[in-house]
């Protein structure tokens, strides 16, 4: 089997967990800049494109600003991810707001900002007019049903899925929107996730270009862009081929020239709004050993749990696992890696073969870059922990400090119940 490396070495962490104990979250800076340049270069053909990051995916301001110097804008799906871009100075065109189910105040948010809106359902554009109006600037995410099958197989199911408009709403939708106001129109869908392969995004894009000719032929609707949305994943396990951006970036390229061009629709922007690729790579949950456990099987006790990385958890996803120092070291134990959760799902890792692990060794736990800080949690009353920048220059810059005690209880600031709690830093 391949072996993945982590982008620190064992030398760096030594000093990094000198000032900054385990768990936390680490991410790196050259790695997430070298990407987005990637990803830009491979849609520099068309003059229009924008990848609007996936705030969901790692929502931190220290990223955000990181990425908008890249020239990347935000993704939003939520109040609180508008009010981050905001204070991110990142606002108007360069935010893409797709939520579903959406309150009224976080569409009032999104028009305050000047965010591009997309609609997930027919029934809200009679809601978003009564709330806030119709923009001139307007985008519907399409759902197709059915499953998405692509030449290597079911890839998933979008009839199964709660997001998006039916072909028959999309053409109803954007009548009815360009009878309230709207001027400009944009397509979204989102089919799959986490794909590992160079076909899926030309595959979406044909589905999305070829309504687009469709939707302009049959309503007028001027449309401006097209957002391909994520879906683009990444090789969780060593022995996975990873996506080649460039090779994507040029199949979409084809798909354009083959459809939209002679449809006179040469001009029509794409975006993208990837998380997992983006960030999921670049970024480690490192933990230390702090038990081993010999019963039924071998077990290694962390300092992390799933709290910090629940993804093994709930999908029993793979994460792959170096123990630093040992990286090239036989994988001849076989253990079970866990947290302190009382739960017993609460693992990284299932017999997975690793190098004789001792307490005290750090682990770097992989592709946690993405969807791994941000689906943290409090059960047991657990703190969410740090998250630090590796930085170009080789230092390490803490961007998310450590929940405390307090932080954790300031929720009942309201009464007095634990107005004589002692927390420790009383001074």
């Amino acid at each position: 089997m391949m072996e993945k490396r982590p982008f620190v070495t064992k030398e760096q962490l030594d000093e990094i967990v000198k000032e900054f104990p385990t768990p936390f979250h680490l991410y790196d800076e050259k790695g997430i800049r070298e990407n987005a340049r990637r990803v830009k270069q491979a849609f520099s053909w068309n003059q229009g494109f924008k990848e609007y990051f996936a705030v969901k995916a790692t929502p931190n301001p220290f990223i955000l600003k990181l990425l908008h110097e890249e020239g990347c804008g935000c993704d939003c799906s939520s109040l609180t991810e508008l009010m981050l871009s905001e204070a991110c100075g990142i606002t108007g065109s360069e935010i893409m707001f797709s939520s579903n189910a959406t309150p009224a105040n976080e569409y009032i948010k999104a028009r305050e900002l000047g965010a591009i809106i997309n609609l997930d359902d027919i029934t809200h554009i009679d809601f978003l007019e009564k709330t806030c109006g119709i923009p001139e600037t307007i985008s519907c995410r399409y759902n197709p049903g059915g499953v998405f099958k692509m030449s290597n197989g079911i890839m998933d199911n979008p009839g199964d899925a709660k997001y998006g408009f039916t072909a028959e709403q999309m053409f109803e939708g954007f009548r009815m929107l360009k009878e309230k106001g709207a001027k400009h129109f944009g397509i979204h869908a989102f089919l799959a996730s986490n794909t590992v392969t160079n076909e899926y995004y030309p595959a979406l894009a044909k589905v999305l270009f070829e309504l687009a000719v469709e939707l302009k032929e049959k309503t007028g609707a001027d449309i401006r862009f097209i957002n391909l949305s994520g879906g683009v994943g990444i090789p969780y396990r060593p022995d996975q081929e990873p996506n080649d951006i460039l090779a994507i970036g040029e199949g979409v390229r084809q798909v354009y020239e083959e459809v939209l061009v002679p449809a006179g629709m040469g001009d029509v922007a794409i975006y993208t709004e990837m998380g997992r690729f983006m960030l999921g790579p670049y970024g480690g949950l490192v933990t230390t050993a702090v038990h081993q456990k010999h019963t039924y099987k071998e077990y290694i006790g962390c300092d992390a749990c799933a709290a910090d990385l629940m993804r093994p958890a709930i999908y029993d996803a793979y994460h792959h696992i170096t123990v630093m120092g040992k990286e090239d070291a036989p994988c001849d134990h076989v253990y079970d890696i866990t947290g302190s959760l009382c739960e017993n799902s609460d693992k990284f890792a299932k017999d997975r073969a690793l190098p004789e692990i001792e307490v005290g060794d750090l682990l770097f736990i992989h592709d946690a870059g993405a969807h791994g800080h941000a689906m943290g949690y409090n059960y047991n009353g657990k703190l969410r922990h740090a998250e630090i920048l590796l930085r170009e220059d080789g230092t390490a810059q803490m961007i998310r400090r450590s929940e405390t005690p307090r932080d954790l209880f300031a929720t009942f600031d309201f009464c007095d119940i634990l107005k004589d709690m002692k927390y420790g830093d009383e001074g």
